[in-house]
């Protein structure tokens, strides 16, 4: 009898240890290949790029007449709101439009003084990949908060003039760098 029980526990010790993980609500990053740490703080040689550019979008925004029927980064909004691993995804997406409208306008006169933020904000994005869970297949999608902000910025994307889009990502610019990243960061300290 303890010797069918040994090996009882046995054969459940080692089927439980092949099926894997158990699955959970959470999506899961791969924490190892997820440096995001490093971004906490850009280095002053940076910002003063992204202040450069800033102010070049600004004045050449100020020569167009444009006007946004929708808001595609509200004051009100706060990644702490969201969960941690909701984050990362959130600034994933601020990322991908902010690069697509600042990518658009490398063919003009603001080309030479987007290239180096043109530069940090791919990088970022590109480490940034790393940390953001897969979307999932089947299952749950993304709710609440994060699924708001997901749409607001996929129907201005949609939606909204060029100058809009500038605008909106100019005006939003330093609040991506230095709020938005830093909370992700926040949850990868120790990469």
């Amino acid at each position: 009898m303890a010797m069918t029980c040994i090996w009882l526990t046995v054969v459940v010790v080692v089927a439980l240890a092949s099926a894997g993980p158990v699955p959970t609500s959470k999506p899961i990053t791969n924490r190892r290949n997820c440096h995001m740490g490093r971004f906490r703080s850009l280095s002053p040689r940076e910002l003063d790029a992204f202040r450069k550019a800033k102010d070049a979008l600004e004045e050449s925004l100020s020569m167009k007449n444009w006007s946004c029927t929708t808001r595609p980064f509200p004051r009100t909004r706060d990644l702490k709101h969201l969960q941690v691993w909701e984050r990362p995804v959130a600034l994933e997406a601020e990322l991908d439009l902010t690069l697509k409208v600042l990518g658009a306008l490398t063919n003009s006169s603001l080309g030479a003084v987007l290239d180096q933020p043109l530069r940090t904000l791919r990088h970022i994005h590109s480490e940034l990949q790393a940390c953001v869970p897969a979307p999932p297949t089947a299952g749950p999608r993304p709710r609440g908060r994060l699924q708001h902000w997901l749409h607001r910025l996929q129907k201005a994307s949609k939606e909204e003039s060029q100058s809009c889009l500038e605008a909106s990502v100019t005006f939003n610019l330093f609040r991506l760098l230095t709020q938005d990243l830093k909370c992700v960061t926040s949850g990868y300290q120790r990469t």
